[in-house]
């Protein structure tokens, strides 16, 4: 290569660090769950390649170990979680992890296998919700807005099935691992069902749900990263290259459900 060329090479890639705080080789490892959380994850890669920034998905069966991961330097982000559940993660496992975007809103559904219509659950049927404090009372508070069950007064966001204190259709309710409450509907009368393991069992939040939560609420998806990396020039582009009109364009085609938050 000649020295002019060299040269031009050499000035190219000092501008893009310059534009973007990153060169053509940083790479980040993004934590997120299998299912549509992934194949987004996978529109913002081809996005932030055209900003010099290469993402590795890495994908995770559950909702502990994506924090966990996060927190022990394993990855550089995850993008899986709402902000309740975060701060919940923090307070039990005292992570420094910090939100640095808002992504999409999915609402909870109700599902079942049995059962056609909310209406046609029986008295004394068997309901699964997650056993996680904040998506299983997401689940009961879901219940209370559809009038299925009370709860106590000003419980906030972390019910647990203790805190119910008016069951007329006396259900009984069964905690298991968010992961496998689309299993259990071959055992129960209905299960909430975060939408990505949903989706991931072939069901349609928008045709399938039974019940289902109003969009609104704290129940936003975030980007997360270590407290630490906050200010690394990477994170600047991640979420650029989330927030994109080509990401929500991609959302608004093969995830209808899915509510951008930008």
């Amino acid at each position: 290569m000649s020295p002019r060329r060299l040269f031009i090479t050499a000035l190219a890639a000092s501008l893009l660090v310059g534009a973007t705080g990153v060169t053509a080789q940083t790479t980040i490892k993004v934590g997120v769950t299998a299912g549509p959380p992934a194949q987004i994850m996978e529109a913002v890669k081809a996005v932030a390649a055209k900003k010099g920034l290469t993402i590795q998905i890495v994908e995770f069966t559950d909702f502990i170990i994506p924090n966990t991961a996060l927190d022990a330097g394993e990855i550089q982000a995850n993008a899986f979680q709402h902000q309740p559940y975060l701060d919940n993660q923090k307070t039990d496992r005292k992570f420094k992890i910090d939100s640095v975007a808002q992504t999409y809103t999915v609402p909870l559904g109700i599902y079942s296998k049995k059962h056609k219509t909310w209406a046609d659950v029986p008295s004394g049927a068997s309901i699964a919700i997650p056993n996680d404090p904040t998506n299983g009372g997401r689940a009961l508070l879901l219940l209370q807005a559809k009038g299925v069950i009370k709860l106590k007064p000003n419980v906030g966001l972390r019910p647990t099935p203790l805190d119910i204190v008016d069951n007329p259709k006396r259900l009984k309710i069964i905690e298991i691992d968010a992961a496998q409450t689309s299993r259990s509907l071959d055992d129960v009368a209905a299960a909430a069902i975060n939408t990505n393991y949903a989706v991931q069992a072939g069901l349609d939040p928008a045709k399938d749900a039974i019940l289902q939560e109003d969009p609104q609420g704290p129940y936003v998806n975030i980007i997360a990263v270590r407290t630490a990396d906050k200010d690394q020039p990477w994170v600047k582009i991640l979420v650029e290259s989330y927030r994109s009109p080509e990401v929500k364009a991609f959302m608004a085609e093969k995830f209808r459900s899915f509510l951008p938050s930008w």
